[in-house]
């Protein structure tokens, strides 16, 4: 697998860290999509996406004509980035015309919340 080909993380559910170990493929998958968030302008861009009303709705998205002015480095860079999260699993896009839409993927940020989650036994003592 090369560098830039980051594996999208399973649907399924799965434990906080803090709850019971991680199994090594788990944390190796999940570990990838972390690092595509790793980078300022990409946690940007997944913000903008997911702040807008449009970039909530699968299939709806946001126009990237949209993204690309609120940064001051190129397009092609601001395209770059938008490939990372793409392939992390992170957004989904698609081509409509001249443009391309990019919109959040639920699931992966629902199982992002659920590996930093803490267990119900814990919650209780941070309250």
């Amino acid at each position: 697998m090369s560098k830039q080909e980051l594996p999208v993380l399973s649907s399924g559910c799965c434990t906080p860290l803090i709850a019971e170990p991680i199994a090594e493929d788990e944390a190796a998958d999940t570990a990838r999509v972390f690092k595509a968030l790793g980078d300022p302008i990409r946690l940007r861009l997944l913000s903008l996406i997911g702040a807008h009303e449009s970039g909530r709705k699968v299939g709806d998205g946001v126009c990237v004509c949209e993204l690309t002015v609120a940064f001051t480095v190129t397009a092609p860079t601001i395209s770059h980035h938008l490939k990372v999260l793409r392939e992390a699993g992170l957004i989904d896009s698609e081509r409509r015309g001249t443009w391309i839409y990019y919109w959040i993927v639920p699931a992966t940020l629902k199982r992002l919340t659920s590996v930093l989650a803490l267990p119900e036994a814990l919650s209780a003592d941070v309250r």
